[in-house]
């Protein structure tokens, strides 16, 4: 009888182990140390993440997962949604379970119950986890054919996995993970056993549409979420406290910025005057940077002919994020989801010379796309936006040194609002579905790379996750919670000027295609704003404050010196209100405080006579008495100095 042939593993340090055909990862930690298979979730095997229960069948690389590694907190965030499931079905054996994935920080859990869960409940679940995680349940891993796995589910009376079975391909074969009396559908992996978790808590309660369709049924959605450590958790559980300070649905409505009124409809926004005067100072801010760096501003119209879209190819690939058609005159239009073919079609107004490049077009275009409405989040996800939005479009040799402008304009421009903090990304060429030739991706990405590197800016690589017509630099920004928010997309378009088939007259007396860069630096002036609030509690620099400075007499007596004054402001571009409400002094600096305006002008009897102000700042209380002058010029100098550059 012949030896059986050992199976090779390589470990992360080099060493190399030598075992037999079927011994499990498990195996292999514990014969490093006890310790290590303590602290082991899961294993990465060739770099693919599986089960410690997965056993070796030929020669691999092999990395144990332990609580500190990159990709232990996603396992323990979804295997402690499934024993908030376990736990749910346990106490409410009529819950019929949908999807828990784990996401940043928390997992959650779709239900689909009568009465949806109440606080109460929620400690009761909670209980319950906590006994099965002492009870320490093995989680074990099955492989099933999709019919098989109908048949199960259908027993069970659950529904909801049915549909998701029936939706994915017959040949495919799926996993079940199961531990104690609770069965999921899963790919993993998962800890070993319910014993492995270790802090967790349940956050909320929410409801959730079926698929996120708001044609499907409201389910019942439970937040949670699960930490190595308990000193962990608790500095997680610190920082939601403080993100719910932050919230900018709370304070728009508090500082009386917008609202998002559903007689109107869900995603779209209704600016108050002074949300309205916010976006006003950003806006005009943003056409001054443009038109100093040389860009040509541009309007387009809110709707456009179907066969536009269709050249565009919006249509084709992008019809489900576009609302429905209306018919005017025997023609079918469309609302705009994009501004990219109005201005392409300015740009194909006359003929085009090498010497007219490059040209740089730039909208504040507003335009609607459908999102389904389990996704709407207040400024953040919404259904009518604003993108501030420019093409370039410049010939090959003017590429690299267009791309570096572009990056540099990003970078000054969100400094300008207090921002220091980023993460950039470059995007390449996916591997299958893509347009133009392989040697022009390849310029065009060597050009992104190029203008960071020449920035001295850090960047990762998303390898294969540029969009289909061309690479991309995505710029992060981080703000003072240390999350990061989409902000400024730079992205190559290989399709669009193909398709609309945009030409140039070259040096040579020839017709050639440009190329065309889309660019966003805020991305959406909404998402925008609403991180500007996040990140300043809605307490804004003073160049950005939708009111400048509250000028509040004493007495009624005041009342006509105290309008004067407020005059002068006004007459100075100073965003000034007067409050001379039949009010206590108090009251009228409380008021001012908590709407968050930075200057205070109080005028009494003495200040009325000699024509000065008290001066009080917001939060560091006063700072004395001014001439009408002096106090002008110290808030400009403020207004001046507070921009973040």
């Amino acid at each position: 009888m012949s030896p059986v042939q050992k199976i090779i593993i390589t470990l992360p340090d080099g060493t190399e182990k030598s075992v037999d055909p079927g011994t499990n990862v498990g195996d292999i930690a514990k014969s490093i140390s006890e310790g290590l298979y303590q602290n082991s979730l899961a294993a990465k095997v060739n770099g693919q993440l599986v089960d410690l229960s997965f056993r070796f069948i030929e020669d691999c690389s092999l990395e144990i997962v332990t609580y500190k590694s990159p990709e232990a907190h996603k396992i323990l965030l979804h295997s402690t949604s499934h024993i908030m499931a376990q736990a749910v079905k346990q106490l409410f054996p009529d819950a019929k379970v949908t999807i828990g994935p784990a996401i940043e920080n928390r997992f959650y859990y779709d239900f689909d119950i009568e009465v949806p869960f109440t606080e109460d409940d929620l400690e009761k679940i909670e209980k319950r986890m906590s006994e099965i995680v002492e009870q320490d349940l093995p989680v074990t891993r099955r492989e099933f054919t999709r019919d098989e796995l109908i048949k199960m589910f259908s027993n069970m009376g659950e529904t909801y996995k049915v549909e998701i079975i029936e939706s994915l391909d017959q040949e495919e074969r799926l996993s079940v993970y199961t531990q104690g009396d609770f069965t999921d559908l899963c790919r993993g992996p998962h800890i070993p056993s319910t014993g492995k978790i270790k802090a967790f808590k349940l956050l909320n309660t929410a409801g959730a549409y079926w698929r996120g369709n708001s044609q499907n049924k409201m389910l019942t959605r439970i937040y949670g979420t699960s930490f190595p450590t308990s000193k962990d958790l608790k500095k997680y559980l610190n920082f939601l406290e403080e993100a719910k300070r932050r919230d900018h649905r709370k304070l728009g409505k508090t500082l009386e910025l917008f609202e998002i009124n559903e007689q109107v409809g869900p995603g779209l926004v209704l600016w108050h005057p002074r949300g309205a005067t916010l976006l006003k100072t950003i806006k005009d801010y943003w056409i001054d940077e443009h038109l100093k760096r040389g860009y040509q501003l541009v309007q387009t119209p809110h709707i456009g002919k179907s066969n536009l879209w269709e050249t565009s190819g919006h249509l084709g690939f992008y019809r489900e994020s576009m609302f429905d058609s209306m018919k005017i005159d025997g023609d079918e239009y469309f609302i705009k989801p994009m501004n990219c073919p109005f201005h392409i079609q300015i740009y194909k107004a006359k003929t085009r010379s090498y010497r007219d490049l490059p040209i740089k077009y730039a909208e504040l275009g507003t335009v609607y796309r459908y999102e389904l409405s389990g996704v709407l989040h207040g400024l953040m996800r919404v259904r009518g936006f604003t993108q501030d939005d420019a093409h370039i479009i410049c010939t090959p040799e003017q590429l690299d040194g267009e791309i570096e402008k572009l990056v540099q304009f990003s970078f000054d421009f969100i400094r300008s609002f207090g921002f220091s903090e980023f993460e950039i990304y470059v995007s390449t060429k996916p591997k299958e579905k893509y347009v133009g030739e392989t040697a022009m991706w390849e310029e065009a990405t060597a050009s992104l790379e190029k203008a960071l590197e020449k920035l001295a800016v850090e960047y990762s690589i998303d390898e294969g996750g540029g969009a289909f017509y061309g690479p991309k630099i995505d710029i992060k920004i981080k703000d003072a919670l240390n999350r990061s928010w989409q902000c400024t997309t730079i992205q190559f378009d290989f399709n669009l000027s193909e398709r609309f088939k945009m030409e140039y007259i070259s040096s040579n007396n020839e017709k050639k295609r440009p190329y065309m860069i889309h660019r966003a630096i805020m991305g959406s002036l909404e998402r925008f704003v609403g991180v500007l609030i996040e990140n300043t509690v809605g307490d804004f620099p003073v160049w950005l404050a939708p009111v400048q400075a509250a000028v509040i007499p004493i007495s009624e007596k005041q009342n006509d010196v105290a309008a004067e004054f407020l005059q002068l402001l006004l007459s100075r571009s100073i965003r000034a209100e007067l409050n001379n409400k039949n009010e206590t002094m108090g009251a009228k600096i409380r008021q001012a405080e908590l709407m968050k305006i930075p200057f205070m002008f109080i005028i009494g009897e003495r200040e009325a006579l000699g024509k000065t102000v008290s001066i009080r700042r917001r939060k560091s209380g006063a700072k004395g008495v001014y001439s009408w002058a002096e106090a002008v010029t110290l808030l400009q100098n403020d207004i001046n100095n507070s921009r973040g550059e």
